[in-house]
């Protein structure tokens, strides 16, 4: 206000001013042409000499320039009333202090507080809003918030690891601190909020970590507008990531944040190529894109970051060679191109990359030789694993000094160790399995601090070097070379983590030299052809876990065996051995403990009390399960099949333990009813009760496990019927019932999706009457999938339990001992089954395996069968089917198997691809059926035909040979031409020949009859 009053007076004054130039006038002819002032003359007044016209000059400039100051004073006025008045404009906008505390409070109160929010924080995450006082007038105080000192603007908000959960509001009172420079929100739990397109309000931000908090949606184009910022940090590692960041946004955010010198989008879904406006990031040192979905070739423009310190495309879909680009990124610290599809050779050009300190260019398809890197003086971690190298590893290696890792597995180089890797001394880690070495392994370096050494899965031979034991190794992994030699004494004295598994290494029974391993965690010495335990293991009292299967270790196991990690071992693997008995398990954590294909004998020891897979098939037990196994509450496998274990099953095998998900009583002697609580809800996942001698009906309570996968009863004496109340359990994909007394018809479903996931079903050898059930067949989903899943084997969810299943390939009984999650059979076979075969089988195109022999069926073979392009083996033998092979069977171009034997086939055998492989027992008993391989060739074959009419044949495929109308025609024909030249031959006499030899058969009255018949015509003619 204070300039405007001064503008005021400021123009009055000039107002005054210019009162004093009134003597000024026009001057000028009188048709007035020539406006201009000037001096007053004599004429006009008074003549004035010289010295006063020189006086009026200097009047009228001083008036001039005071105008002039005059002119600059108004501007001066006016300007400073502008900026007044934006001044006070601005002030009206500034938050005060209690708006700024209402703003944050409002922020505060749209969450609530969850410790699991933040779990990735817990060293040092905590409630930060925990400190806000709602009283307080001043929140420059509280945690997180900073506030500019000479404004007391809040200029920086970090919540990050504040367990923070709940949705933020699109129009949140955050996007009232408009002074804000840095926000960190995280390490939080947003709940798939979206990211505000307010955040580009935030004209003066210049950091934003909205990180590992839980956003979603597609990243808005406002983030763009935050042409300041110097950090931004969306990347997702510890939640689903579903943010999105459509190309044109990721473009134009690219080309506007030229002052980014961090740019983090791990885990943001990008899926297109990485534009060529990545060059505009001159500043740029970080760039974090991990897990993005970038497609596509690296752009040249890449090589313009000349700042960059730090480069991650780890995992993405990026294609194509390395760009020579590369090497201008002269500081660069750490290059990781893990996980994409690069090819070609690695250049050479990367040593100009002085500044490196990680390059990992693992599981790609680089071939080639591996460059030469010595130059790269600063190098401490190295991965060229799963890649196509070959060659020899680089020998001039003295240059990495300060190498720590070195990982170069899962390639096919070959060649020799070079003993130089063994010298470099900062080296802690090398991996070299999985290749073609082969030699010695070379001596070590005295104190080498080398830490991990795995060489498994080459061609190593020889003895274990001796200063091996010289090595502070934690960790050796030398299993499946050609290593000979005794173990016992080249074993490090503080190794932890020891495999020799699958080598010619031997141990010796009693050792004499005082060798122990005090520190051993783990030790497997697997598939090495030994005869005893290793003594060496005696003192091993950290030992968590034990492997020693696929030897030849007999007899008892030693009492000192149990004093081997008494309180610490929790996996124990004896199978595959000759051992005859076990005397006690004495230990205490044992979670795995696998006594399987020994040859143990006596009753059934008790697992510890935490055993949660116990393994011991395929021995020679006997007696009945102690009903001590029902305190085994930890129990997840029990497998007990092959053995001979008999009597009645303990009742409580049905729900003793919370988490069993594997029972296997297979092929014992058990006898009784099926155990009957099934507990609701029960895990179970797999349950085989298979060749045994179990009677009764099937417990109703299996509905209550609703986990169940694998439901095998077969070869028992289960009486019963079909139990289609199992159609609800949504998991089930094996149902054997096979070889029992199950009986009467198969009833129709009650629901149009029931065994959603069945794949194998097998009610063969049973006494099922009625037709097949063909309205199952329309609802066998899992039978019908057209695309193939993934390729495994149906286990337990640990994965050490495998199921097995028995099924029958040309009358002989096969046991599959894993599934794999791909093979799917019916098998219908030996009942009573009657009717046709419903077509609607010919809807399960992934069905491998069907056999619904030996039983009544009528009618055709239908054609849908020849829609099962992945069946493998077909058996409809022995029934009552007719008419003819639908040639559409042609096209099961898997089909390995084939039965028509003993039904009354009739018909030509059709021709091609599989069917010109079988053998004449796949039809035998079929005494209609004609052509190759049979011996009987088909009557089209033993004629002669033109080729008109072949090709007439081959045109019309409904013509079948000579019909009866056309037999009839020819007949009737034939006969009349017949009787009547006949009639003329015998009246005119001609040819006497055949008069002559009628003549003789005769009788004489007809002869005489004719005589006077032809005396009468030749009298008239």
């Amino acid at each position: 206000m204070r300039c405007c009053l001064l503008g005021h007076l400021i123009l009055r004054s000039l107002s005054n001013s210019l009162s004093l130039v009134s003597g000024w006038k026009k001057s000028g002819d009188g048709d007035g042409d020539d406006d201009r002032f000037s001096l007053p003359t004599r004429d006009d007044f008074h003549p004035i000499d010289t010295q006063e016209q020189e006086e009026l000059v200097r009047s009228l400039e001083k008036n001039q320039a005071q105008q002039s100051r005059l002119w600059r004073g108004v501007f001066a006025a006016i300007l400073c009333c502008y900026s007044g008045f934006l001044i006070y404009s601005i002030y009206q906008q500034v938050l005060s202090p209690w708006e700024l505390r209402s703003a944050l409070l409002q922020f505060k109160h749209m969450f609530t507080i969850n410790i699991n929010a933040s779990f990735d924080c817990e060293l040092y995450g905590y409630t930060k809003t925990q400190s806000w006082d709602e009283n307080a007038t001043d929140c420059c105080n509280w945690d997180g918030v900073t506030c500019d000192v000479l404004t007391g603007h809040v200029i920086g908000l970090d919540l990050s690891c504040s367990r923070l959960y709940g949705k933020i509001h699109p129009n949140s009172s955050l996007s009232q601190l408009s002074h804000l420079q840095r926000l960190n929100l995280a390490y939080n739990d947003f709940n798939g909020s979206r990211i505000s397109y307010a955040f580009g309000s935030f004209a003066r931000l210049t950091y934003l970590n909205l990180s590992n908090s839980a956003f979603s949606g597609s990243i808005p184009s406002e983030i763009s507008h935050m042409s300041k910022l110097i950090s931004l940090d969306l990347s997702n590692f510890l939640f689903d990531s579903q943010l999105r960041l459509e190309p044109l946004h990721f473009e134009i955010l690219l080309k506007n944040l030229t002052q980014l010198q961090e740019l983090a989008l791990s885990r943001v879904n990008i899926s297109s190529g990485l534009p060529d406006s990545i060059g505009y990031l001159k500043s740029l040192k970080f760039l974090h894109l991990t897990s993005t979905g970038l497609s596509g070739k690296l752009p040249d423009s890449i090589g313009y970051l000349k700042s960059l310190n730090y480069l991650s495309v780890r995992d993405c879909k990026l294609r194509g060679s390395i760009l020579k680009s590369l090497r201008n990124l002269t500081q660069i610290r750490e290059l990781n191109l893990f996980g994409n599809s690069f090819t070609g050779e690695v250049p050479y050009t990367l040593s100009n990359l002085k500044q490196l300190t990680l390059l990992d260019l693992s599981s790609n398809n680089f071939e080639g030789r591996i460059p030469v890197l010595a130059e790269l003086t600063n190098l401490e971690y190295l991965f060229l694993e799963e890649n196509n190298f070959t060659g020899p590893i680089p020998f001039n290696l003295s240059g990495l000094q300060n190498l720590r890792a070195l990982y170069l597995s899962g390639s096919s180089l070959s060649g020799v160790i070079p003993p130089s890797l063994f010298t470099l001394p900062s080296l802690l880690y090398i991996d070299l399995s999985s290749n073609n070495l082969t030699g010695q392994i070379p001596e070590f370096q005295h104190h080498l601090p080398l830490r991990h050494l795995d060489l498994s899965d080459n061609k190593l031979r020889g003895p274990i070097p001796q200063s091996i034991s010289l090595v502070n190794l934690a960790n050796l992994n030398l299993a499946s070379n050609d290593l000979s030699g005794v173990a016992d004494l080249q074993i490090p004295k503080y190794i932890e983590d020891l495999v020799l598994s699958n080598t010619n290494l031997s141990v010796v029974a009693r050792s004499n030299v005082n060798n122990t391993l005090p520190n051993l965690r783990y030790f497997d010495m697997s598939s090495c052809n030994i005869e005893v335990f290793p003594y060496f293991l005696r003192s091993s009292e950290n030992l968590r876990g034990l492997d020693l299967s696929s030897n030849r270790i007999h007899g008892q196991v030693p009492n000192w065996v149990g004093l081997i990690g008494k309180a610490s071992l929790g996996y124990l693997n004896l199978s595959h051995n000759i051992l005859t008995g076990i005397k006690q398990l004495p230990w205490e954590k044992l979670h795995i403990l696998d006594l399987r294909s020994n040859l143990l004998q006596g009753p059934l020891p008790i697992p510890p009390p935490l055993v949660g897979h116990f393994f011991i098939s395929n021995n020679s037990l006997s007696g009945e399960i102690p009903s001590l196994i029902c305190n085994a509450s930890f129990l997840e496998v029990l497998d007990l099949s092959h053995n001979k274990l008999s009597g009645a099953v303990p009742q409580c095998l049905g729900n003793f333990s919370r988490v069993l998900s594997v029972l296997n009583l297979r092929s014992n002697g058990f006898t009784g009813t099926l155990p009957l609580a099934f507990a609701k809800p029960n895990p179970l996942q797999s349950l085989d009760l298979s060749e045994n001698q179990f009677e009764g009906p099937l417990p109703r309570s299996l509905a209550n496990c609703t986990s169940l996968e694998v439901l095998n009863v077969g070869n028992n004496k289960i009486d019963d019927t079909f139990p289609n109340w199992l159609e609800s359990l949504p998991e089930l994909q094996v149902l054997v019932v096979r070889s029992n007394r199950f009986h009467g018809p198969i009833n129709t479903l009650t629901s149009k999706f029931s065994f959603p996931r069945l794949r194998i079903v097998d009610l063969s050898y049973n006494g099922f009457i009625g037709y097949l059930p063909g309205r199952y067949f329309e609802y066998f989903q899992a039978m019908k999938n057209s695309t193939t899943p993934n390729i495994q084997y149906m286990s337990d969810r640990a994965g050490y339990y495998h199921d097995s299943v028995t099924v029958t390939i040309k009358g002989n009984e096969i046991e599959l001992v894993r599934i794999l999650t791909i093979f799917t059979t019916i098998d219908l076979s030996s009942n009573n089954f009657s009717g046709e075969i419903p077509s609607a089988i010919g809807k399960l195109n992934s069905l491998t395996l069907l056999n619904f022999s030996h039983n009544n069926l009528t009618g055709h073979i239908p054609k849908s069968l020849g829609d099962l392009t992945s069946l493998e083996s077909l058996d409809i033998s022995s029934n009552n089917l007719t008419r003819r092979i639908p040639s559409q069977l042609t096209s099961l171009t898997f089909l390995a198997v084939l039965n028509l034997s003993w039904n009354c086939l009739h018909g030509p055998i059709p021709n091609g691809r599989q069917f010109n492989t079988f053998e004449n027992g796949s039809y035998v008993g079929n005494l209609g059926l004609c052509g190759f391989p049979l011996s009987k060739e088909c009557e089209d074959n033993r004629k002669k035909v033109q080729p008109s009419v072949l090709q007439h044949e081959e045109d019309d495929s409904d013509f079948d040979g000579f019909t009866w109308k056309i037999v009839v025609i020819g007949y009737g024909c034939g006969m009349t031409l017949g009787l009547f030249l006949g009639s003329l031959m015998f009246l005119i006499g001609r040819p006497r020949f055949f008069v002559k030899l009628a003549e003789r058969e005769m009788p004489k009255k007809v002869i005489r009859l004719r005589r006077t018949i032809v005396d009468t015509v030749a009298r008239r003619y």
